[in-house]
């Protein structure tokens, strides 16, 4: 079933605090929860979706304009999904289709986990599910390795450093001029469309997220995964610095029934490297999955 919603920006408040989202296109509805933590949602408009969606952007709490939480500790995965429950139960639609990009793949999960009746469907796009320390071993190694597996553009050779500075990034500014710094080792060659990429790069903006995405425990819902009973489709890039296909490959065992799409030419930003397939993957979903959500209606 279609659903038609008001085009544009929308605010409404969830539990007090201001949740800012813009609508944009037709067709069954997909909301999309950005990354980060902490940036800022444009990097993932995806007007060709929009021809086949009706896309729901989040701005997610403590980013853009929506509000920010009192409490620093309250920045935890939970948190962002019960801002994705106020959004959804607003949206008053029987079901949504997710998008998480991510850190908003984990949100994702976890929404998916204790809300299946409310999920069509759930795209994990450059996702894992689990982080803690050989995640993030893997990744600082693919970061070290980075220079070497691009030895012919010379700019790599300074993403390593990079990528320190915006660990130790101690406030927004700090933060959001680290993450332009970085931005080439999220794509598997980002030199071959600087041009067209740099002013993305120049327009991107980041908020501290006082958690950096973790908490006391790391994420993990390997054990609950094989009880999901929603429709999974998972995207992910070859030459991720996440991992690369690593992690989605795991989550694919353990998800039953789920799909992965590789994208052989891409990094952490497959919308950006290899949009036609990424739109083409999604779109075959999303429609395969209304297609079955009306047919169980009609029954």
């Amino acid at each position: 079933m279609t659903m038609t919603l008001v085009q544009g920006t929308h605010e409404i408040t969830v539990d007090g605090v201001r949740q800012v989202f813009h609508v944009a296109g037709a067709g069954p509805v997909c909301l999309v929860h950005s990354g980060g933590p902490g940036i800022e949602w444009r990097y993932l408009r995806l007007p060709a979706l929009e021809e086949h969606l009706t896309m729901v952007y989040l701005e997610p709490i403590g980013t853009g304009s929506s509000g920010r939480l009192d409490d620093p500790r309250d920045y935890r995965i939970d948190t962002y999904a019960r801002f994705v429950h106020g959004v959804v139960e607003h949206l008053d639609v029987p079901s949504v289709f997710l998008l998480g990009h991510s850190h908003g793949g984990f949100v994702v999960q976890r929404y998916a986990l204790d809300h299946p009746g409310r999920v069509a469907g759930a795209i994990l796009y450059s996702t894992s599910p689990v982080t803690g320390e050989e995640f993030w071993n893997d990744a600082m190694a693919r970061i070290a390795a980075f220079p070497e597996r691009l030895p012919h553009r010379p700019a790599a050779a300074e993403i390593p450093a990079a990528f320190q500075r915006a660990l130790a990034a101690q406030d927004d500014e700090a933060y959001t001029t680290s993450l332009r710094e970085i931005l080439p080792a999220y794509f598997a060659d980002y030199w071959t469309r600087e041009q067209d990429l740099e002013p993305l790069r120049a327009a991107l903006r980041a908020w501290i997220d006082p958690m950096r995405g973790e908490e006391p425990a790391p994420f993990d819902v390997r054990g609950e995964l094989r009880s999901l009973v929603v429709p999974v489709l998972i995207i992910s890039g070859v030459h991720d610095f996440f991992g690369g296909t690593r992690w989605a490959r795991l989550a694919q065992e353990l998800i039953p029934g789920s799909r992965l799409a590789v994208l052989e030419e891409s990094g952490h930003m497959g919308h950006l490297e290899q949009p036609e397939e990424f739109t083409r993957v999604i779109a075959g979903f999303a429609v395969a999955g209304a297609d079955v959500s009306a047919g169980r209606t009609a029954r």
